[in-house]
């Protein structure tokens, strides 16, 4: 029986549109490099490992606000990389990684102020901004710049999303006019900073810094700490907000594992494992720079990530991908999956071992 309801339908996830571009790639001996998702792909430190694996009682569930080990751990790390401080009792909980909390936060706000449908997000991002705002069944608005904002829909914003560094460019936003933005409307600033380890042009930052009046950031451990299949990351920020969010959470089960949780105590602890991981990427970013330049295509380095973001001569990002999987046996990423405000340009994640990388080098004559 067919049904006449029309009802949504899940858009294709971007992913799963390269199967072509992936076919390409898989011709060349040694298979595809695939450096399209930005999935880490080195271990994460032994430690880490050691202390999931530990015997630790697993049969009851774990808090969903986080153990307070690792709320006081990630409130140090905040602490100590990003020079801001929050009280890891009121103003900080953990997330089963970043991505959920991003996806589910817009309808948990609207139940709370369903008087805003808005959510306004960077034209150029993470599409999960976007799907976020349309699985609650708000009017999902982008925007290039905070002066470009029209007041119209500043007065429906429920919240509006910052990202930075971002991904997929690798800018650095002005976190400050950001937090003073929001604040003058009354509107809660969602600062998404899972790459601020990740940062080059200067020191790792927050938002926080201007304090949690308003503000929330989110944090991940799955780059910082090559720790995403753990799936866990927090939130900090306004007391209030964060009680609200803790408290609603809690009725939808969603909290990290108790192992995991341990884990990321002894991750958020260490900094050194980041240091190393930091100057991995900007290598690997750098040896990609050549690969591409011998295939016709520049592009800068970032400020932050580890993503280099390629503007593509003639605009086709997609022939330019195919390209790229005929002469390299590389897949990457189309801009249009970041928004119709790029879809001149590629994404290349530099989530590849370095043999991998010499390996996609050697197929253009490097």
């Amino acid at each position: 029986m067919t049904s006449t309801r029309a009802g949504f339908v899940p858009p294709p996830y971007p992913y799963d549109r390269l199967d072509e571009v992936a076919a390409l790639a898989a011709k060349w001996d040694g298979g595809a490099v695939d450096l399209s998702i930005g999935t880490p792909c080195d271990p994460p430190p032994p430690e880490v490992i050691a202390a999931l694996a530990a015997a630790v009682p697993a049969q009851g569930y774990p808090p969903s606000i986080g153990t307070v080990a690792f709320r006081q751990a990630a409130a140090n790390w905040i602490e100590r990389r990003l020079g801001a401080t929050v009280d890891p009792a009121t103003e900080l909980a953990a997330c089963v990684g970043s991505k959920e909390f991003v996806a589910s936060l817009p309808q948990y706000l609207h139940l709370r102020d369903p008087s805003r449908d808005t959510v306004l997000y960077p034209a150029i991002s993470y599409p999960t901004y976007e799907m976020g705002a349309t699985l609650a069944g708000l009017r999902a608005v982008p925007y290039l710049a905070l002066a470009d904002i029209d007041e119209a829909d500043a007065d429906r914003a429920l919240v509006i999303w910052v990202n930075s560094p971002a991904n997929p460019t690798g800018q650095l936003s002005d976190l400050a006019a950001a937090a003073a933005w929001g604040r003058q409307r009354s509107i809660p600033v969602l600062s998404d900073e899972c790459y601020a380890e990740f940062t080059y042009a200067g020191p790792a930052t927050t938002i926080l810094r201007e304090g949690t009046q308003g503000v929330i950031a989110v944090h991940s451990l799955s780059k910082r700490d090559n720790f995403a299949g753990a799936r866990i990351g927090f939130y900090a920020g306004d007391a209030e907000l964060v009680h609200y969010l803790r408290e609603v959470r809690k009725h939808a089960g969603l909290m990290p594992p108790g192992p995991v949780q341990r884990a990321a105590v002894v991750a958020l602890e260490d900094d050194e494992h980041v240091a190393v991981q930091r100057d991995r990427y900007w290598h690997r970013m750098e040896r990609l720079r050549t690969v591409l330049k011998a295939v016709g295509l520049d592009s800068e380095m970032p400020a932050g990530g580890f993503y280099l973001w390629v503007g593509v001569p003639g605009g086709d990002a997609w022939a330019a991908a195919r390209t790229l999987a005929e002469r390299a046996g590389i897949i990457t990423s189309p801009g249009e999956f970041y928004g119709s405000q790029s879809a001149g340009f590629l994404r290349v994640a530099a989530v590849a071992l370095d043999d991998r990388i010499e390996l996609v080098a050697s197929r253009v004559g490097l």
